[in-house]
């Protein structure tokens, strides 16, 4: 069974997944006080607000404060009326007139605007970054559910952030890196998807073009083994015992891993050990050509989760 770490809980689980229902349309919505041109949610209003971020509602001031913006730097939480709308200002290029008047939706209604307009008031897993434990999702909870009075995910998964050579990826710093700058190096979209895979989603990713490099080179080697594999079987009769135990725990291994947390680093490895083996019997003739075909069909299965092995 799935287990994943869910930060309402802050315990690693089993996963089972909600019974299938019929998403509902998302209408627009407002929440909290009516007051033009600004709109905010006040969470005392909200039974049960903090509870993703395990937070103490008693240190919540008596005195009355609102915040403006979208998001604030750093960790700290800012404990007043949040904002969900922003009236029209002179300038802005983006707004809507609505019977709340111009303005734009707060990225905190954005969020659980666009969730459950596309997966229902209720589904199983929302995902985010770490930082996003700080304010934001408790925001996301309190509109969502206040809307529909149904939980929207009973499974939260925040993941650690990229860095760029231990620092921050950040405009300011100068060290961002796109897509195209990874493709113009000559590295595919396979091997970049692989080198961000490649890790657990709970532990920081070190982006340096040498980590990408070992990446990239520890994915041919996968590449070299399939193909290694892909050409053996001709002529040979029996199949080897060893064969057919490593072809089923190549499978099974990887759900257990991938079941614990999604540990994709610890089921890529256990893959690579598994066909590292398997080629090593065939080069001793002991793998068949119906055990190619076992094999190439569990690689395609992995895959499908993967997206890595350019396996037609």
């Amino acid at each position: 069974m799935l287990t994943l770490y869910n930060s309402l809980t802050r315990r690693v689980e089993p996963f089972e997944p909600l019974e299938g229902e019929e998403g509902e349309e998302v209408k627009m919505f407002t929440c909290g006080p009516s007051i033009y041109p600004r709109q905010y949610f006040d969470p005392l209003t909200f039974k049960g607000f903090g509870k993703l971020a395990h937070l103490d509602m008693s240190r919540w001031p008596k005195v009355k404060k609102r915040f403006h913006r979208d998001t604030y730097s750093g960790n700290r939480w800012n404990m007043g009326d949040f904002i969900l709308w922003h009236g029209y200002k002179k300038g802005d290029t983006v707004y809507w007139d609505t019977a709340i008047g111009r303005g734009r939706p707060a990225w905190n209604v954005q969020d659980p605007a666009m969730a459950t307009q596309t997966l229902g008031f209720s589904f199983d897993i929302f995902c985010g970054g770490e930082d996003n434990l700080v304010r934001h999702h408790d925001y996301v909870i309190a509109v969502a559910e206040s809307v529909s009075g149904k939980i929207p995910a009973r499974y939260w998964l925040h993941g650690a952030h990229l860095l760029v050579k231990g620092k921050k990826m950040s405009k300011s710093k100068g060290n961002v890196i796109y897509l195209d700058d990874l493709l113009k190096a000559a590295y595919t979209g396979e091997e970049i998807r692989f080198f961000m895979i490649y890790g657990h989603y709970r532990v920081r990713l070190n982006f340096s073009y040498d980590n990408l490099k070992k990446a990239s080179e520890k994915l041919k080697r996968i590449y070299e083994m399939i193909d290694s594999i892909q050409d053996a079987g001709a002529g040979v009769q029996k199949s080897d015992d060893a064969v057919k135990e490593l072809i089923e725990h190549l499978k099974q291994d990887f759900e257990k891993n991938m079941d614990d947390d999604l540990n994709v680093k610890q089921a890529f490895d256990g893959m690579l050990s598994a066909l590292l083996q398997l080629t090593e019997l065939a080069k001793l003739n002991r793998v068949t050509s119906e055990d190619t075909k076992r094999i190439i069909a569990t690689l395609k299965s992995i895959d499908s989760v993967l997206q890595v092995f350019k396996l037609s």
